[in-house]
């Protein structure tokens, strides 16, 4: 990944959320489907740039990790410390994160 990429997305920085707002975003979330799956490739610099995008655009991502356990690990971790977005739940492969949109935010989360 290269530096540009890296450096857009690492000065939006996400406050922690409480625990109701995690089951509220969990719940509006259940329905949903992936909008990003990472394959083969890997985590690469266009999945990042498109992630950007889509969490811009819709604060509430699901992401596709079609990889073994410990490279899901490694992908969630670079994902939340790259874009600077909340991981809301992760249940097999299949990663849900948040990351408030601060000009146009969709959801008012409760406190």
């Amino acid at each position: 990944m290269s530096d540009k990429a890296l450096n857009k997305s690492n000065n939006k920085v996400q406050k922690p959320i409480s625990k109701n707002a995690q089951k509220y975003l969990r719940g509006l979330a259940h329905d949903t489907k992936p909008v990003v799956t990472v394959a083969d490739k890997g985590l690469t610099e266009n999945i990042m740039i498109e992630l950007d995008i889509c969490l811009d655009q819709h604060e509430l991502v699901k992401v596709k990790l079609r990889t073994d356990r410990e490279t899901r690990e490694q992908h969630s971790h670079i994902i939340l410390t790259t874009t600077g977005a909340i991981k809301i739940q992760s249940i097999g492969q299949t990663l849900t994160i948040y990351r408030a949109n601060p000009k146009k935010p969709i959801y008012e989360l409760p406190k």
